[in-house]
């Protein structure tokens, strides 16, 4: 009886990144949090406001009612909306800069075409080790998933056991499993911004809905002349919700879209690396 040899599967030169999403959990409710405190303890200290009524208990405590506001402090009294808000524009600048720090990492060092042009001169002059230098330099996402098939490629080179197109797989098959631990990193938390971006103006409008309802709530309790400039009073605070959102909005917009434009532009240059690794083999060792 032919002894049989176990099958040895390859062991794939990528490595899977691990990446808690507990900052990730954590990051909006600390900044909720914080948008309250700077509602409630800045804009809403005693000493910006010229009257005070009596507060009791945990509402009085939570939401104290203030009076006699100007400049920037008239936001407190736009609700209990705008701490939310505020929040959540503390949240896009959080993961802006998360984002702008961790794409800017995956960009690497100069241009990715310069790169790519770099690691297919010393392929074709089968130079797998300049390549792998090249790649060490780049320090980038097109860097590793190049490097991850590099790795691949060189194996293949002295693997007299596959076909070319057997080998040709191999490499693709290592580009692709690198693709797929770059990608969902640098997509990461993008969510965060495309949600705030969609809900941000109609928390907005809710906040400015809610304290439309209240100055003409208390429109009905006076009358003559002092009741039209409560209205008027009441209405521009309640529009301090909606500049709130659109500007929280509008900063999420243009944010999310830079992002997904270098995502795109880091996600080219990964598949055109792919295409060189496999292109080069194929035709340097049939």
């Amino acid at each position: 009886m032919a002894e049989t040899k176990p099958t040895v599967k390859p062991v794939t030169a990528v490595q899977v990144k691990k990446t808690g999403n507990a900052i990730s959990l954590l990051a909006p409710v600390i900044c909720l949090v914080a948008g309250y405190i700077i509602w409630r303890f800045i804009l809403g200290a005693e000493g910006n406001f010229t009257k005070h009524k009596e507060n009791h208990g945990f509402m009085g405590a939570f939401w104290p009612d203030r009076e006699g506001a100007t400049g920037i402090y008239k936001m407190y009294l736009g609700g209990i909306i705008v701490p939310i808000l505020i929040g959540c524009f503390l949240t896009v600048l959080t993961f802006v800069i998360e984002r702008f720090m961790t794409i800017s990492k995956a960009t690497g060092t100069g241009s990715n075409a310069d790169f790519i042009r770099k690691v297919q001169y010393h392929l074709a002059n089968k130079n797998v080790d300049a390549a792998l230098a090249e790649c060490d330099k780049q320090k980038g996402s097109v860097g590793n998933v190049m490097k991850a098939g590099l790795h691949r490629y060189k194996d293949m080179i002295g693997n007299t056991e596959l076909s070319t197109d057997q080998k040709v797989l191999a490499i693709q098959k290592e580009v692709e499993e690198a693709t797929s631990l770059e990608l969902p990193m640098l997509e990461k938390n993008l969510v965060f911004l495309s949600t705030i971006a969609s809900v941000a103006t109609l928390l907005g409008l809710l906040g400015t809905v809610m304290g439309m309802i209240r100055a003409f709530g208390n429109l009905g309790d006076d009358s003559g002349g002092s009741a039209a400039g409560q209205l008027s009073v009441g209405i521009s605070e309640a529009l301090y919700n909606t500049a709130l959102g659109i500007g929280t909005s509008a900063v999420s917009i243009i944010m999310y879209n830079i992002f997904t434009t270098k995502i795109d532009g880091i996600t080219y240059g990964i598949d055109e690396s792919g295409f060189t690794l496999t292109q080069s083999f194929a035709s340097l060792y049939k």
